[in-house]
């Protein structure tokens, strides 16, 4: 059996020194090269030790100040499911509810997109072809969690209400209820969901360590004639999200 990496063995003693309250929640670690000549070991190898740690929650990095061990989050819960559509409501706030959180979230909407190849793709639409990008920071308590970026062709939506995912009578409705507005019956999402490292610029926003690890999900909706009429990248942290897929059951 291999013998475990240095940095693992480090971030285990980290755990454990954290686990025996010999340091607790918003305390300052000692610095890396204290930590090191404890151990035994360089600097790079603590500095990898704190980074997984971060990732995972258990420690937090303060720019200029220092790695402290972070206060315990709860993770929330995240329910993906089609039975959750809703006429009125938004199934996040029900689930920040349901944790005893307060769901909400922020947008920002730009129309006469040029559409990606790979976004271009999955909606079954020419690379370049307009599109309305909806841009989507989901908070709970105030604290980003998720978020989500959402394309729509925009021949499909210009001149109506609903052009507008976050704007006008339907605003903040959802896909299903906004579509169904201009006579397009949603039938089906899928949904890819991949592990993958977080970007910098996600991490930014999401409070977490870059190249933490996200869960990367491309949901497609499809109207009943199978014409994609809006695709979304949603990201969420494996550190603050846990992801459950309901699956309901037809009799």
């Amino acid at each position: 059996m291999s013998e475990q990496p240095p940095y693992l063995r480090i971030a285990d003693e980290l755990r454990r020194r954290i686990a025996e309250h010999e340091w607790t929640p918003g305390d300052r670690l000692p610095s890396r090269a204290q930590i090191a000549q404890e151990c035994g070991v360089g600097e790079n190898v603590v500095r990898r030790a704190q980074e997984l740690l971060i990732s995972q929650g258990v420690l937090e990095g303060r720019a200029g100040s220092g790695t402290y061990v972070a206060a315990p989050r709860k993770r929330v819960r995240v329910v993906r499911s089609s039975a959750r559509e809703q006429p009125d409501g938004s199934p996040f706030r029900a689930d920040m509810k349901a944790v005893g959180k307060q769901g909400d979230w922020e947008s920002r909407t730009e129309a006469k997109v040029p559409a990606p190849a790979d976004v271009a793709s999955r909606l079954g639409i020419s690379e370049g072809d307009l599109c309305v990008r909806t841009v989507y920071e989901f908070l709970a308590d105030g604290r980003p969690v998720q978020l989500s970026t959402s394309w729509e062709p925009y021949d499909l939506t210009a001149g109506t209400l609903v052009v507008l995912p976050e704007g006008g009578p339907y605003a903040g409705t959802g896909v299903v209820n906004r579509m169904a507005e201009i006579g397009i019956t949603v039938s089906h999402a899928v949904e890819q969901p991949e592990p993958r490292l977080a970007t910098a610029e996600e991490a930014s926003l999401l409070g977490i360590q870059k190249a933490a690890l996200v869960t990367h999900i491309k949901r497609t909706y499809y109207s009943d004639q199978a014409q994609p009429v809006e695709t979304a990248d949603i990201v969420l942290p494996a550190a603050l999200c846990e992801i459950v897929y309901e699956v309901p059951i037809g009799r």
